[in-house]
């Protein structure tokens, strides 16, 4: 483990729209202490080699590719290799602002915690701010993270060098993963904080897992009934805590 180097774990699937943009953003970050991991699951697109062309531009970008296998395994492997103290999930269709990972790590030692998130804005397929900010919880417990993810994936950061990696559940199939690899992280110390700052773009695309509202509603049942171990009517409870989050959020 490299002290004070941020490894950014991208997994892509035929992401040859965005990607370009996403490692832009990492490559505009003002803390330069970082690498960035992406790792091409099986696309059949030109994701591969627009990645390369970064690659050969900058030695902390790194590119492996593997058989399609998911996200979460993609992710896994990015893990894998990573050799920074912090770990950063960013997806190839998201964005960080400039300031991202200076503030995050800033309020990391602020705040003496070894997981912090933050406020994100959202953006449609052209990069057009829609929607208004998702303003983060400041603080959470592992009780919070048992009722709703409270952490965007895009805005989480993880200092591993106390209790070590963590990693994604391939069996849950990509489908809310990244919600168990959050808890996991908040649970090792009951706590996590919240940077009210918006320092990520979310991307809202028509094909992605949240546009489909009720796979997304089903595989949250599934998960608090499997993943907690929750009585149906505890997951029914938090489901539709939950969804009604996500209604708000979406209505603003």
């Amino acid at each position: 483990m490299t002290k004070g180097l941020v490894s950014i774990i991208t997994p892509c699937y035929n992401g040859s729209k965005h990607v370009a943009e996403t490692i832009e953003s990492v490559m505009s970050q003002t803390y330069n202490n970082w690498e960035m991991i992406i790792v091409d699951d099986g696309s059949k697109d030109k994701s591969a080699e627009i990645i390369s062309g970064y690659v050969k531009k900058d030695n902390r970008i790194k590119l492996f590719q593997q058989p399609n296998g998911g996200s979460a395994s993609a992710r896994n492997n990015g893990i894998r290799r990573a050799e920074g103290q912090y770990i950063a999930l960013l997806d190839a269709d998201d964005l960080w602002l400039p300031e991202f990972l200076e503030e995050q790590i800033k309020f990391m030692k602020e705040k003496n915690t070894i997981c912090v998130y933050s406020t994100r804005s959202f953006i449609d397929e052209n990069g057009n701010e829609i929607l208004s900010p998702e303003k983060c919880k400041p603080h959470i417990t592992e009780r919070d993270m048992r009722r709703s993810n409270y952490i965007p994936c895009l805005t989480g950061l993880y200092d591993c060098s106390k209790h070590g990696k963590i990693y994604l559940h391939e069996d849950m199939k990509s489908l809310k993963d990244d919600y168990a690899y959050w808890y996991e992280i908040v649970a090792l110390e009951n706590s996590a904080y919240g940077n009210s700052k918006t320092l990520a773009k979310y991307r809202m695309t028509s094909g992605s897992v949240t546009s489909n509202k009720t796979k997304t509603i089903k595989a949250h049942y599934r998960f608090q009934r499997t993943f907690f171990k929750e009585n149906p009517f505890s997951a029914i409870a938090h489901t539709v805590f939950w969804a009604t989050r996500g209604f708000i959020k979406f209505i603003r």
